[in-house]
C-alpha cells in the first residue's frame, strides 16, 4: 500500500494563524497549502484534491461566508472549518447550515484543533486505504473481462469453467450493455479452441443474401475451426437461419454462388437481448435452430440486480481511465459512489464505463467526485452528451437544472481544449455540428465566435453552477 498524506489549506490574512496551523498540521500528517484571500482557496480546491480547508471568516476580498459555498460546489467531499474571532451561535448556526463541518474561536485551542486534524487524517487514509483494496479486489475479481463478486456472477464464472471445455452452441442472453460479447469469449478462451480464431459478427441488418455471405463466407472461413459469435441473433432472416441450423446439424455449407459443399469446423455462440421463445411461438424464430443453440444457455445479470459489483467495476474502470488519460486518478469519493450505487444503469455496466470515463475526463485531483459523476450521468427522458449526434437524445432545453449540467459539462471541455471546437466536441464524445448545435440550444452561442480567453471567463461564470 502507498503512503497517503492528505492536504490541509489555511486561509488567513494573519501570519502568525498560518503558521501556527501550519505546524499542527505538518506534526499531525497533512501536507499545508496557505493563501492568503478566498480567491485562493478556491483555486486551490478546484485545482487539487483537500481534504480540509481552515478558512478565516472575514477574509479580504470574498468573506468566509461566501468562500464557503464556493469550496463546496468546487469540491462537496472537502471539509471547511471557519475560524473566527469573534464567534457567536448565530454565525456558527448559519455556517453549519451552509455546510461548514465546524466553527473554531481565535486564538486557535491546540488540543481542539488537533482532535479535528487527527479525525479528518484518519478518515482520509480509511477512504485511501479503501479505494486500494476496491483496486485490488477488482483485479482478483476480473474473469476473462468481466468482474463481480456478486452470487449471481460467481456463480456465471462456474457454470463459464464448467462448460467451456465441452460448448459446440450456446445462447448468451441479458439486456444491452451486461456483457454478452465478454461471456462468449471467455467460453471460447477457456475451451480448447482458445488458439483459434474467434470472429463476431453483427446480425442486425443483415439481409438475406448479405447474410448469407458474411456468416458462410468471410466469418466462416475466418473462424473455421474456432468460434464465430452471432450478435442478437434474433435478427437474423428466416432463410438465413435455416442455413445456420443446417450447418450445425451436419457442419456443411454451400456458399453462395457455388453448387458444391465445404466441410467447416465452427462453434456457434449466440446472444440475445429478447426472449426467443416469444420469438418462437410468434414464428419468428425457427424452434429448431432454437432449441439448438439454447442447449446451453448463459443468463447474465442486470447491473441492477448486482449493485454489490459496482465498487469493483468503478475501480477497474478509473484505473483504466486514468493510465489512458495519464491522469493521476486513484478512485472516487464516497459521496459519488453512493450516486452510482443509487443510480438505474438501464444501459448496465456499458453504462457505467461511459460515465466513469466522462467523470474522469472532468476530474482535477485524485479523487472523481460527486459533482463530475453528477454532470456524467444519464438524465431523466435524455442522455446527456452521448456519443451520437442524434438530437432525439439529447437533455430536455426546457428542464433548467439539466441544461445547467450540460452547460458546465460542455464549457469544462471548452476549457480543456483551449477553446477548440473540433477538440472540444472529440473529447465529449459528439460531431462538431453536434455541439454546435448544443452551444445554440443552451444560449451559448457567442463562444463560437469568440477567442479561448472568453471561453474560460463563459467557464468560470457557470462551472459552479
Amino acid at each position: 500500500m502507498t503512503a497517503h498524506v492528505p492536504a490541509l489549506l489555511v486561509a488567513d490574512a494573519e501570519p502568525t494563524v498560518v503558521r501556527f496551523v501550519d505546524e499542527v498540521g505538518r506534526r499531525t500528517g497533512f501536507e499545508v497549502l496557505a493563501c492568503a484571500d478566498g480567491a485562493g482557496v478556491v483555486a486551490s480546491i478546484t485545482h487539487r484534491k483537500v481534504e480540509i480547508a481552515l478558512v478565516d471568516l472575514h477574509l479580504p476580498g470574498i468573506g468566509g461566508l461566501d468562500v464557503l459555498r464556493l469550496a463546496r460546489d468546487a469540491d462537496p467531499a472537502c471539509q471547511v472549518v471557519l475560524m473566527t474571532e469573534r464567534p457567536s451561535v448565530d454565525s456558527a448556526v448559519e455556517a453549519v447550515k451552509l455546510g461548514a463541518a465546524d466553527v473554531l474561536a481565535k486564538p486557535l485551542d491546540l488540543s481542539r484543533l488537533e482532535r479535528l486534524l487527527g479525525s479528518v487524517r484518519d478518515e482520509s487514509v480509511r477512504r485511501h486505504h479503501l479505494l486500494e483494496l476496491d483496486n485490488d479486489a477488482a483485479r482478483r475479481l476480473e474473469f476473462c473481462g468481466l468482474i463481480g463478486r456478486s452470487p449471481q456472477m460467481q456463480d456465471l464464472f462456474a457454470l463459464i469453467r464448467r462448460l467451456a471445455p465441452h460448448v459446440r452452441a450456446a445462447l448468451v442472453r441479458g439486456e444491452p450493455g451486461t456483457g454478452k460479447e465478454l461471456a462468449a469469449r471467455a467460453l471460447h478462451t477457456l475451451g480448447p479452441r482458445s488458439h483459434r480464431p474467434f470472429v463476431g459478427v453483427a446480425c442486425a441488418g443483415l439481409e438475406p443474401i448479405t447474410g448469407e455471405v458474411e456468416l458462410f463466407g468471410r466469418a466462416g472461413q475466418g473462424a473455421n475451426g474456432g468460434t464465430v459469435f452471432l450478435e442478437d441473433v434474433a435478427a437474423l432472416s428466416m432463410p438465413v437461419q435455416a442455413r445456420l441450423l443446417r450447418v450445425l446439424e451436419s457442419g456443411e455449407v454451400t456458399r453462395v454462388g457455388s453448387l458444391e459443399e465445404h466441410d467447416v469446423d465452427l462453434h456457434v455462440i449466440a446472444s440475445t437481448v429478447r426472449d426467443l421463445r416469444q420469438a418462437v411461438a410468434a414464428g419468428r424464430f425457427r424452434s429448431d435452430l432454437f432449441y439448438r443453440l439454447a442447449v446451453i444457455e448463459l443468463p447474465l445479470p442486470p447491473l441492477r440486480d448486482r449493485r454489490e459489483d459496482i465498487p469493483y467495476l468503478t475501480a477497474a474502470f478509473v484505473r483504466e481511465c486514468a493510465a489512458a488519460l495519464a491522469k493521476p486518478i486513484k478512485g472516487v469519493t464516497a459521496a459519488a459512489e453512493s450516486l452510482l450505487l443509487s443510480a438505474a444503469w438501464d444501459g448496465n455496466v456499458r453504462e457505467l464505463r461511459t460515465v466513469v470515463e466522462r467523470a474522469c475526463l472532468l476530474a482535477e485531483g485524485e479523487l472523481v467526485t460527486e459533482r463530475e459523476i453528477a454532470q456524467s450521468m444519464p438524465a431523466p427522458g435524455g442522455t446527456l452528451l452521448t456519443g451520437a449526434s442524434d438530437d432525439r437524445r439529447e437533455v430536455d432545453g426546457g428542464d433548467q437544472l439539466l441544461a445547467t449540467v450540460e452547460r458546465a459539462h460542455i464549457l469544462r471541455a471548452l476549457q480543456r481544449s483551449g477553446g477548440n471546437k473540433k477538440a472540444a466536441a472529440r473529447m465529449l464524445g459528439v460531431s462538431r455540428r453536434a455541439l454546435y448545435r448544443r452551444l445554440e440550444r443552451l444560449d451559448l452561442g457567442a463562444t463560437i465566435t469568440r477567442r479561448p480567453r472568453r471561453v474560460v471567463h463563459a467557464f468560470e461564470r457557470h462551472a459552479g453552477a
